[in-house]
């Protein structure tokens, strides 16, 4: 007697009858290349900006295997404080306006790290400016111009906490496990 297998032939050997795989990006590069091509698409982001006078505003924009893309607006004055993004590595692309980061180097990075050990690194970023970091990157991003700015963030693997610090050191006041507080 016959099966479908011994008529048809092994399924998995034949790639047109199998789902397609899932394409997402696989290193830093790839998911920098990610971030600029969804900034290229400013009439698919610009209409879900929102503003929130009280504090910043997100919206989760994409999710994909592993990772997840963040929009998010900035009001002058407003601030991620100083924070961690725990396991995930990231890249923030400016969208419009410009956004200061400050981050912390050295010695002064991580948890136990005390005030006065590494140093700390500012630097504005213009629109179209990326900046990309592994898991453990402590730093601020604020918006200390006139005008509002928006951010893209991908996280990857999609962001699980996000760690504040205290600004006096790099010392983490408690974990935050949130997805709305993403987006640092």
């Amino acid at each position: 007697m016959y099966s479908d297998v011994s008529i048809a032939g092994d399924p998995l050997a034949l790639p047109h009858l199998l789902p397609p795989v899932p394409q997402h990006p696989g290193t830093v590069a790839e998911f920098a290349g990610l971030a600029r091509s969804i900034a290229a698409d400013r009439a698919r982001w610009a209409p879900q900006v929102r503003y929130d006078a009280t504090s910043r505003w997100y919206a989760r924009l994409r999710t994909g295997p592993g990772y997840e893309v963040w929009l998010l607006s900035w009001l002058p004055g407003q601030s991620s404080g100083l924070h961690d993004h725990g396991p995930s590595s990231g890249v923030l692309t400016v969208l419009q306006g410009s956004l200061r980061e400050r981050s912390r180097t050295g010695a002064g990075v991580g948890p136990g790290a005390g005030a006065g050990t590494g140093g700390e690194i500012s630097r504005t970023l213009a629109e179209g400016a990326q900046r990309a970091f592994a898991p453990g990157y402590v730093h601020e991003v604020v918006n200390d111009a006139l005008e509002p700015a928006v951010s893209l963030h991908v996280y990857f693997p999609g962001l699980t906490e996000m760690t504040p610090h205290a600004c006096t050191s790099a010392a983490p006041r408690s974990a935050v496990s949130s997805r709305a507080a993403a987006a640092g």
